[in-house]
């Protein structure tokens, strides 16, 4: 829905809970007006049931809200001497429409200072999980959102098994698109594995239930994307049907908040015209000079001499960690699929290397898989371009030999209609000779330049997909053991990254210690 279709939905809410609760208010000793008046009406029903205020700005936080709600319900009869597990259960199945029983076919009396006390353990226990979950949701949409580091693509700055603390609001947190799902979890539910959201996932669907999603909403943040920044996305091209096929006839089926999340480095930002050559990137025609922290990565052909590689070998005497094998039919040749220039120049020395040559494909070779998916551009992973990144508010000159560039953040992107006729370029129904983009867009890539499925693939990342930037490591596991030089570091910064865990430690310790000494200083008086 729009904006102004939610404004009217809520409006309509807002006279349906005045319906059936204007009795009850006035039971209260509020007026009966008071039940009908947007938010304020929340704000005099928080004074009723004996609830801070604020648990109204709850009823209007996507996600939150389908918790608070039920809350509510049964708040309110509970409030007029409805306590029994069938009025809670009646609360919450009718969906708030158990008040219209108690408005109009009951004599109920209003208990104005009746306990907020759960009456049993189990209903303490569930209180506290409830605002648990509240808390916990409201923090990873707004602020921080954890995330583990599933690939490799960043290697040698962000480790496979990283687990990483991600800021919301850096760039701007995103208000949740998707407004009915699960809290706290992305597309899937762990353990069931089903969809984790409200949403018909098939092509062009009408359902009513797409129809609750609500229009793309950021919270302003305090600073913007630089280039090599590292960034945490939803991954443009994300289908349901094959998450790696990034030219179906439409390019995503989930909603944008529901696709896949990805992390890259940033090495593009909106205005900006990329080049790959020979495998690196080139800024507005210089070559772009990446963070200390950060390693470039390239695969290798290797012929040995006559010995195996030891992968374990390889990985403490290298730090080569991306895996490697003999090529089938190539005379004992080894494919490396990633090496930086740090574990080369060791690796060349190594006396049973006979050779190792870089796997660069050809300027002019073109691989379809490569964006933009068109045989006019002749362009591979190591060279690409020159393109020019979108940028808000700017306008370009639009004709047949540019279209397949932009055509996706035309239509997908920025919800244009457009056509080809002849010669002709139709946008929304009248020719066009040139696009004025809408918002940012970014190109994102990894620093494993061969082993990495990013931008190159699908293209763009429009700032709507952007979720939040990485700043913290708070664990690392390499699969077998944990890394604790990389516990409690930053993701950014210069040198090498410095281990915080033993401080944090000490203070825990220290605060744990001073909490108890507290607690029986105040129980001896």
């Amino acid at each position: 829905m729009t904006l102004m279709q939610w404004f009217i939905f809520i409006l309509i809410i807002q006279v349906v809970h005045g319906l059936g609760t204007w009795k009850l208010y006035i039971k209260a000793g509020k007026q009966a007006w008071e039940a009908f008046i947007p938010v304020y009406n929340g704000v005099v029903l928080m004074r009723i049931i004996n609830r801070p205020w604020w648990w109204v700005i709850l009823l209007f936080l996507p996600i939150v809200n389908l918790i608070m709600f039920p809350v509510i319900w049964v708040e309110t009869a509970r409030s007029f001497g409805k306590n029994s597990q069938l009025d809670t259960v009646l609360a919450v199945i009718t969906l708030g429409f158990y008040n219209y029983y108690l408005n109009y076919a009951t004599n109920i009396t209003y208990i104005e200072n009746r306990s907020l006390h759960p009456k049993s353990g189990a209903g303490d226990w569930v209180s506290s999980i409830l605002f648990a979950i509240v808390a916990a949701t409201i923090v990873h949409t707004y602020f921080i959102q954890p995330f583990t580091i599933p690939s490799s693509s960043l290697e040698k700055s962000l480790l496979v098994g990283d687990f990483l603390f991600v800021s919301k609001f850096h760039y701007g947190a995103r208000v949740p698109m998707t407004t009915v799902g699960a809290p706290m979890v992305h597309d899937t539910i762990p353990v069931l594995h089903k969809k984790s959201y409200l949403f018909d996932d098939h092509k062009g669907s009408s359902s009513w239930k797409n129809k609750l999603q609500l229009p793309y909403l950021r919270i302003p943040g305090f600073e913007d994307i630089e280039r090599n920044d590292i960034v945490v996305f939803n991954q443009p091209a994300d289908t349901l049907l094959d998450m790696n096929d990034f030219h179906p006839d439409r390019n995503y089926y989930k909603p944008i908040d529901k696709k896949t999340n990805l992390v890259k480095r940033c090495v593009g930002i909106a205005g900006d015209s990329l080049e790959v050559r020979n495998g690196y990137v080139y800024i507005n025609g210089k070559k772009n000079e990446l963070p200390d922290r950060a390693h470039l990565q390239f695969s290798y052909f290797v012929q040995p001499k006559t010995t195996q590689f030891n992968p374990l070998y390889v990985k403490e005497r290298y730090d080569i960690t991306d895996g490697f094998g003999i090529i089938p039919n190539s005379n004992n040749t080894y494919y490396f699929a990633a090496i930086s220039d740090e574990a080369l120049a060791k690796f060349k020395n190594n006396p049973n290397v006979v050779s190792i040559t870089p796997n660069i494909q050809e300027k002019g070779v073109r691989d379809a898989g490569i964006f933009p998916h068109h045989p006019d551009y002749n362009w591979n992973v190591d060279f690409f371009g020159p393109l020019y990144i979108p940028e808000a508010g700017k306008t370009i000159a639009i004709n047949l030999k540019v279209l397949p560039l932009y055509k996706r953040v035309i239509t997908e992107y920025e919800g244009n209609t457009l056509q080809v006729k002849g010669n002709q370029i139709l946008i929304n129904g009248e020719v066009a000779t040139t696009y004025t983009f809408k918002q940012n867009y970014y190109w994102m890539m990894g620093d494993n330049r061969h082993n990495s499925i990013d931008a190159r693939a699908w293209g763009f990342v429009p700032f709507d997909h952007v979720v939040g930037k990485p700043v913290f490591i708070w664990m690392s596991w390499d699969g077998k053991k944990p890394r604790w030089d990389r516990f409690f570091t930053t993701v950014s910064g210069e040198g090498k990254a410095t281990s915080f865990l033993i401080p944090f430690l000490v203070l825990l310790a220290g605060y744990y210690g001073f909490s108890k000494w507290r607690a029986r200083k105040k129980a001896n008086g």
